[in-house]
């Protein structure tokens, strides 16, 4: 899973094998991983994250 950008506690990364899902990008934390669509930008999944947190990327 290639990392494309880390921002603060932030890893953004994209796994190569999800190609029947539209475009999106994963957000891990040490708190959990979310998943957002790229077009538009929408939360598509959440494991663990508060929404205070990830709500600071969308």
């Amino acid at each position: 899973m290639p990392t494309v950008l880390r921002v603060g506690s932030f890893r953004f990364h994209f796994y190569s094998d999800e190609a029947r899902e539209p475009a999106h990008i994963h957000a891990a934390t040490p708190e959990g991983e979310c998943k957002f669509w790229l077009e538009p930008i929408l939360l598509a999944k959440n494991k663990g994250i508060p929404s205070h947190i990830y709500s600071r990327i969308d």
